[in-house]
C-alpha cells in the first residue's frame, strides 16, 4: 500500500527514524507504538531502505498478525516457526514445521521474500548454516547435461523420500524417465523429464489429476530435513569418539543409544533422531541471524522485555526436559544444547541495525542505543460494518483536519461504503489504488489490516474493515486431505476383491500368462476350496475392492460357479428397489407439501456474514448458496449437510438460521447433549452479536421455572431462535411461527424422536447436519431424491497436528503431559477400556503427582459427562483419561496434546477423527500414538499403523479412514437394515446397484447395466509392461482407468494422460485402450463375450436375432456361422486380418444391421 508509506513520511517523528537507518544512528529504541504502528513503519522503512527484515515477536498469534499485516502493506513475508527437535529414535515423526521453516530459509536465499518473522525462542534455535543450505540447493534446467541418478542422489540427499506417487512436499518419484518430485517453498511440484543425459524439460503439474499444468526454465531443488549428513561414516566416527569419552554413572545408558544409532546410520538405516547430532552433522552450526546480513538488514525485537521472558521460560523448560533425557541416556554430555541464549541475541542486537520497538517507553535497555524516538499515536478498534458509527467517528477526525482513509476488504464493499458515506454528507471518494490523501477527505479503497491507526503528527487517521478479507493469497490448491479416493490402487495381494459375475475373492497380485506367443497381464483371484480365477486386465472394471462395515470381520469367500453370488445379487437388488420406491415417495410427497418462500438476502444478511472472521472455504460457500436456494423456493427443504468435523458446518447453518430470522420467523435447533447445545448456544450469541436477535437455550441448565417462560416466549414469538436436546420435542413446546429446524448430528437421534420432529414441522424447511462424512458415490446415486450439500475441504488455517508413532514408554507420556502443563494446556489421555480406566488414571496420577485428573466414558449417565465436559472446559481438569466418547465431545480449545493407548487396535477413520480433536486452536498440537512394548502385532494393526504413520505426514492414511467412515455415512442415510445387504456384496457393487435401481424408478434406463458387461478375450499385446510401470499400485490404477474407456475422447484423454505421467506409451498399452473400446461397443449390442478360436472370433449373445444374422451374413460374405446349442455363438472368420480389426468391422455390421435404414 503506497498511500501508508508515503503519509507515513509526512510525519516528523518518522522522518526522526528513517534518518537514523539512513545514517547507521542504530541501535533505537522507538516507544508509543502498537503492533499496528509497528508493521506500517517497518513496512515504511524496508520500502524506503530496500533492506531485509528480520522481526522477533513475542508470541506465535502476534507473529501470525504481523505476518498478515506485513503482507497486507505489501511486503513479502515468511513465518519461522519453532520445532521440536526428535531425539528420541521414534517409528515416525511429522515434518510440516521443519518444511516451513527451510521454506523461509531458502526464500531468503533466493530473495522471493523481504521479511523473516519469528518467535525469540525459534530464532535461537540451532540450524544449518547459510554455506550448507546453499551447497544443498540444487538447480534443475531444461536442457542442462545431467544424469538421472545424479537427480536422484541429490534428493536423497536432500532428505526427500521417494514415493509411487506424489501428495506432498519432501516427496519424490522415479518412472522410467521422469522425475517427480516437490520442494518445500516451492508453489508446486515439479516433473522432469530425462532424453538421455539431458534435461528434456522441467513442468510443474497438479497434484490431484498428475498432469502437467505450466512449463518452466528451471526450478532450485532446496533441502527438506535440516539435519543431512554430508558424509555418514565421518559422522559415525565423530559419534563412536564422543561416546568413548563419557564418563559418570549416567554413561553406560547413553552408550548403549548412541552405539545402536551409530549402527543404523552405518547400514543407511532411517533414524528417526537424527536432530540430536546437529553439532556433529555440520563443522558449524547457525540460528537465524546468520542469514541476515548486517549490511542490508534490519532487526526489530518487538516488546523486548517479553521477548526475554519467552527466552527465559523456554531456557527452564529446556532444562527440566534436558534432565529427563540424560536420566534415560537420550542425550548425554556434548550433545545437550541446541539453542543459544539472550546474551547471545544481545551481542547480535550490537553487531546488526536493530531497533526495540515498544508500546510503552522503558527505563534503560540492555544494550546501548544512539536514538531514542517518542511516538504519539493511536491504535484504533476494528471497524464491525455499521455505517452509523462509522460516519461519527470520521466526522470527528475530519473536524480535527485529519486525512481519513477507510479500508473495507473487497473493492465490492469498499464502493458500497464509499457511496453510503456520501449519503450521510461526508465528503468521501472510492479510489481502487490510492497513492496519497488530502486533509479533510475520505478515500475508501480496498484491503484491510488487523487494526486501524490516528497518527495526530501526521494528520492521519486509518480505519479498517476487521477480517484480513484480502488475506494471504492463498495457493487455490485442494487440501491434500480432501483427496477422494480410487479403491483400486489401494489393492494389495491378500485382499478382498469383488468381481461383479463371481462374488468375492481374495486378490492374488498380477501374473503374466503366454497363450499362442501373446503375453498378457491376468488379475489372479482365489475363490473358495482353493478355486482360481484368472481374470483379463482389459476387465478390470468387473473387480472392485471388497469394502465392508469391518475391515477385520471374516468375509465368506463363495465357489466360482456356485449359485449362490446371483442369489444375494438378487436379494440386495430387491431391497434395493424397496428403498429406492420408498425415497422416491417421500421426495414426491415433499415436492408437493406447501411450504414458505423465503424473500431474497437482504441487507442485514450481507451484513452478518461479512462479519465472520475467517475465510470461508469454497465449499463452504457452495453449500450457503444450496440452502438459500431450496429456503427461497416454495417447496419445504430437506437437506443433509454433510462434513467432517471441524470443517465449518455450524457458520453455514447459522447463516440459514439468520436467513430464516431476517425474514421474521422462528429457527429451532436440535441438539444432542446439553453440554453441545451450551456451546452451540455461546457460539450463537457471539456470532449474532450487534443484530436484534433473541436466542435462547432450553435444556437442563434452565430451571423449571425458566423453562416455562421460555416456552411462553416461543408460543408468543419473542423468541427467534431456539437452541435445545430433545427437550424441543415434548408436547408442551409449541411455536408461534417456526420457519427452518436444524438437527446437528442427526445420527445420535432416534428414529422415533426424528418422526415427531417431521410431524412438527411438516411445513418448515429442515436442515441436517452430519459429521460422517458421505461418499461421493453414494451421493450421486441418490442424486435428485434426498438433497445434499458436502464440505470436503479442510479450513484454511489449521496447524498440522506434530504425530508420534512409538512403543508405550511411560517417560515419554509423563513428559509430553508435563510439557502441556507448562504451557497451561490440557491434555485427552485415550485408554479404551471402561473396566480399568480407573487404575489407569490412578497409574498416571502416580507417575505425574501435579497434575487434576478426570475420567469420562460411556458409561456415565448425561449428568455425570456435562459436569465431566464443564470441568474440562472452565480447566478445572488438566487430564481427561476417557474412551472414544471424545470422537462425539464439545471443542476444548485449550487441549493440545492427545495420548492414545494401543493405537494398532483402533480404525484408521476413529484414529483421523480422533486426532481432529486436539488443533482447533491457534496453538500447536501433539498426538502420541503408542502401541505396547515388544508386541507382535498381528498383520492388520502392522498395516494400520504403517498407514498411522505415513498419517503423520500426509493425507493418505485420511483415504483409507474415509472408507471406513464413509460406511458409517451410508448406513446412516439408507438406515440400518441395509448395513447387512451392504456387508453381503461389497459397497461398490452395493451402489451400483442402487444407482440403477433409483434410475429405474424413475423411469430412466442405467447407463450402464451391472450385468451387461462383455468380456474380450483376443491374441493381441494388451497389457502395462513393468518397464513402463514398474509400481504395482499405479499399475492397477491405469488398468481400472484404460478399462473404463468408453468413448473416443476419454481414450484420448487417457492418452494424453500417459504420456504426460509415464512417457510415451508402448504399443501394447494402445493394445488395451483399443481392447477397451471395443469392449464398451459390443457391450452397447449385446454381446456377452467375445473368444478368438485359431483364426474365427467367437461371439456369444444374450438373445440371437435371426433377421440380424441374416444381414450379417451377406454383409460378412460368408464368413459366419451360426452354432446353435445350450448357448449360441455367432463365429466370424477373421480372413487374415488382425483380431481388433475383424472385431470392429464385425460390431459396424451388426450395428448397421440394427438400424431401420437396413
Amino acid at each position: 500500500m503506497k498511500l501508508i508509506g508515503n503519509m507515513l513520511r509526512r510525519w516528523p517523528e518518522y522522518q526522526t527514524l528513517a534518518a537514523a537507518v539512513k545514517q547507521g544512528a542504530l541501535p533505537a529504541a522507538v516507544a508509543g507504538l502498537s503492533g499496528i504502528h509497528k508493521c506500517c513503519v517497518l513496512a515504511a522503512l524496508c520500502q524506503e531502505t530496500g533492506k531485509k527484515a528480520l522481526v522477533l515477536a513475542a508470541d506465535e498469534a502476534e507473529a501470525q498478525r504481523f505476518s498478515e499485516d506485513l503482507f497486507a502493506l505489501g511486503m513479502r513475508p515468511a513465518l519461522y516457526p519453532i520445532r521440536d527437535f526428535s531425539f528420541r529414535d521414534t517409528a515416525g515423526v511429522s515434518h510440516e514445521y521443519e518444511r516451513l521453516r527451510l521454506e523461509a530459509l531458502s526464500q531468503l536465499q533466493n530473495g522471493s521474500c523481504n521479511v523473516v518473522i519469528a518467535c525469540m525462542d525459534a530464532a535461537l534455535q540451532y540450524t544449518l548454516s547459510p554455506q550448507e543450505l546453499a551447497a544443498r540447493m540444487f538447480q534443475v534446467e531444461a536442457g542442462q547435461e545431467l544424469k538421472i541418478e545424479e537427480l536422484l542422489a541429490a534428493l536423497v540427499r536432500c532428505g526427500y523420500v521417494r514415493e509411487d506417487q506424489i501428495e506432498a512436499p519432501g516427496q519424490f518419484s522415479h518412472r522410467g524417465g521422469i522425475v517427480d518430485f516437490f520442494s518445500p517453498g516451492g508453489q508446486s511440484p515439479v516433473r522432469v523429464e530425462f532424453w538421455g543425459d539431458e534435461v528434456d524439460s522441467v513442468s510443474y503439474f497438479d497434484l490431484d489429476s498428475q498432469r502437467r499444468t505450466d512449463p518452466v526454465d528451471a526450478v532450485t531443488l532446496a533441502p527438506c530435513v535440516e539435519v543431512i549428513p554430508e558424509d555418514v561414516e565421518k559422522l559415525v566416527q565423530k559419534i563412536e569418539k564422543l561416546t568413548a569419552s563419557l564418563r559418570g554413572k549416567r554413561a553406560p545408558k547413553a552408550k548403549e543409544v548412541l552405539l545402536a544409532e551409530a549402527e543404523k546410520l552405518r547400514h543407511h538405516l532411517r533414524i528417526g533422531s537424527l536432530d540430536k547430532f546437529i553439532t556433529l552433522a555440520y563443522p558449524t552450526v547457525a540460528t537465524l541471524f546468520d542469514y541476515f546480513d548486517p549490511q542490508d538488514s534490519l532487526v526489530v525485537f518487538s516488546e523486548g522485555n517479553r521477548l526475554k521472558e519467552r527466552v527465559r521460560t523456554t531456557q527452564v523448560q529446556w532444562a527440566e526436559d534436558l534432565k529427563a533425557y540424560l536420566e534415560e541416556g537420550v542425550l548425554c554430555k556434548g550433545l545437550d544444547q541446541y539453542s543459544v541464549d539472550w546474551e547471545y541475541a544481545l551481542t547480535k542486537a550490537q553487531a546488526m541495525p536493530t531497533l526495540f520497538l515498544d508500546v510503552f517507553a522503558r527505563g534503560s535497555y540492555e544494550v546501548p542505543t544512539r536514538t531514542l524516538v517518542n511516538i504519539t499515536a493511536r491504535q484504533l478498534p476494528v471497524w464491525g460494518g455499521g455505517t452509523q458509527l462509522l460516519t461519527e467517528d470520521l466526522s470527528a477526525f475530519l473536524s480535527q483536519g485529519r486525512a481519513c482513509v477507510v479500508l473495507c476488504g473487497t473493492a465490492r464493499a469498499a464502493q458500497a461504503v464509499a457511496d453510503d458515506l456520501k449519503q450521510a454528507g461526508l465528503p468521501a471518494s472510492y479510489l481502487e489504488d490510492p497513492s496519497t490523501a488530502a486533509k479533510g477527505t475520505v478515500t475508501v479503497t480496498g484491503g484491510s489490516l488487523s487494526a486501524g491507526f490516528d497518527l495526530p503528527g501526521a494528520a492521519f487517521a486509518l480505519i479498517t474493515h476487521g477480517r484480513l478479507a484480502a488475506g494471504k493469497v492463498k495457493k487455490s490448491k485442494r487440501d491434500k486431505n480432501s483427496k477422494e479416493i480410487s479403491s483400486l490402487s489401494e489393492l494389495a495381494p491378500g485382499d478382498y476383491v469383488v468381481h461383479a459375475a463371481h462374488g468375492i475373492g481374495v486378490f492374488e497380485g498380477i501374473h503374466k500368462l503366454e497363450m499362442n506367443g501373446i503375453t498378457k497381464d491376468y488379475i489372479k483371484v482365489r475363490y473358495a476350496k482353493n478355486d482360481t480365477l484368472y481374470v483379463p486386465v482389459t476387465q478390470l472394471d468387473m473387480v472392485s475392492k471388497y469394502i465392508g462395515p469391518r475391515e477385520d470381520a471374516a468375509v465368506k469367500l463363495h465357489r466360482l460357479g456356485g449359485t449362490e453370488w446371483q442369489k444375494q445379487k438378487t436379494r440386495v437388488r430387491a431391497a434395493v428397489k424397496d428403498i429406492a420406491k420408498e425415497l422416491i415417495q417421500l421426495y414426491a410427497q415433499r415436492m408437493q407439501q406447501k411450504g414458505f418462500a423465503f424473500p431474497p438476502d437482504g441487507e442485514w444478511q450481507r451484513d452478518f456474514e461479512a462479519r465472520f472472521e475467517f475465510d470461508e472455504t469454497e465449499d463452504q460457500l457452495r453449500c450457503v448458496n444450496e440452502i438459500k436456494d431450496d429456503m427461497e423456493r416454495e417447496a419445504p427443504m430437506d437437506r443433509l449437510l454433510c462434513g467432517d468435523v471441524g470443517f465449518g458446518k455450524t457458520e453455514v447453518a447459522l447463516r440459514a438460521a439468520f436467513k430464516c430470522v431476517a425474514a421474521g420467523k422462528q429457527c429451532a435447533i436440535l441438539v444432542p447433549t446439553t453440554i453441545l447445545a451450551w456451546q452451540h448456544y455461546q457460539t450463537i450469541l457471539k456470532r449474532m452479536e450487534g443484530f436484534p436477535v433473541d436466542v435462547e437455550l432450553l435444556s437442563r441448565f434452565r430451571t423449571p421455572k425458566q423453562q416455562e417462560e421460555i416456552l411462553r416466549k416461543v408460543k408468543r414469538g419473542s423468541i427467534d431462535i431456539i437452541v435445545g436436546t430433545h427437550r424441543l420435542v415434548s408436547k408442551d413446546v409449541k411455536f408461534h411461527d417456526l420457519g427452518l429446524v436444524i438437527i446437528d448430528e442427526e445420527q445420535r437421534f432416534g428414529v422415533a424422536q426424528k418422526e415427531k420432529l417431521k410431524q412438527m414441522c411438516s411445513a418448515a424447511d429442515v436442515l441436517t447436519l452430519s459429521a460422517t462424512p458421505i461418499p461421493r458415490t453414494l451421493n450421486m446415486a441418490l442424486s435428485g431424491i434426498r438433497d445434499m450439500s458436502v464440505i470436503e475441504e479442510a479450513p484454511h488455517d489449521r496447524h498440522p497436528v506434530q504425530t508420534y508413532v512409538l512403543e508405550y514408554d511411560s517417560g515419554v507420556i509423563a513428559d509430553a503431559i508435563r510439557r502441556e502443563l507448562r504451557r497451561g494446556g490440557q491434555v485427552y489421555y485415550l485408554h479404551n477400556d471402561v473396566a480399568s480406566i480407573t487404575r489407569t488414571a490412578a497409574r498416571l496420577q502416580q507417575l505425574v503427582p501435579e497434575a487434576r485428573f478426570g475420567i469420562g466414558h460411556g458409561k456415565m449417565n448425561e449428568e455425570e459427562l456435562s459436569e465431566v465436559w464443564r470441568q474440562l472446559l472452565d480447566q478445572e481438569i488438566d487430564v481427561l483419561v476417557c474412551t472414544t466418547i471424545i470422537e462425539t465431545g464439545v471443542d476444548v480449545p485449550s487441549a493440545n496434546t492427545l495420548i492414545i493407548e494401543n493405537a494398532d487396535r483402533m480404525g484408521l477413520s476413529q484414529l483421523h477423527q480422533l486426532r481432529g480433536r486436539v488443533g482447533r486452536s491457534n496453538r500447536r498440537a501433539y498426538a502420541y500414538l503408542t502401541y505396547t512394548r515388544n508386541k507382535a502385532l498381528s498383520e492388520i494393526a502392522q498395516k494400520r499403523l504403517s498407514a498411522i504413520r505415513e498419517f503423520t505426514e500426509f493425507g493418505s492414511g485420511f483415504k483409507i479412514a474415509m472408507r471406513d467412515l464413509e460406511i458409517r455415512g451410508a448406513g446412516n442415510i439408507l438406515g440400518g437394515e441395509q448395513h447387512g445387504h451392504m456387508e453381503t456384496v461389497g459397497y461398490d457393487m452395493y451402489v451400483k446397484l442402487l444407482s440403477e435401481a433409483v434410475s429405474l424408478m424413475k423411469g430412466e434406463e442405467p447407463e450402464r447395466p451391472v450385468d451387461q458387461e462383455c468380456l474380450v478375450d483376443v491374441q493381441v499385446q494388451a497389457h502395462i509392461p513393468e518397464e513402463y510401470i514398474d509400481s504395482l499400485p499405479l499399475r492397477l490404477d491405469v488398468y481400472r482407468r484404460i478399462a473404463e474407456v468408453a468413448t473416443q475422447e476419454e481414450a484420448m484423454d487417457v492418452t494424453d494422460e500417459l504420456i504426460d505421467r509415464f512417457g510415451e506409451p508402448p504399443a501394447a498399452v494402445k493394445g488395451l485402450i483399443d481392447v477397451a473400446l471395443l469392449r464398451g461397443t459390443a457391450a452397447r449390442l449385446g454381446v456377452t463375450e467375445v473368444r478368438q478360436q485359431g483364426d474365427s472370433l467367437l461371439l456369444y449373445q444374450q438373445k440371437i436375432d435371426m433377421q440380424e444374422v441374416a444381414k450379417l451374413v451377406a454383409a460378412l460374405k460368408g464368413r459366419v456361422l451360426l452354432s446353435a446349442g445350450s448357448r449360441p455363438y455367432l463365429s466370424v472368420k477373421l480372413a487374415g486380418k488382425e483380431p481388433l480389426e475383424g472385431l470392429s468391422e464385425v460390431l459396424r455390421a451388426m450395428e448397421s444391421a440394427r438400424s431401420p435404414a437396413a
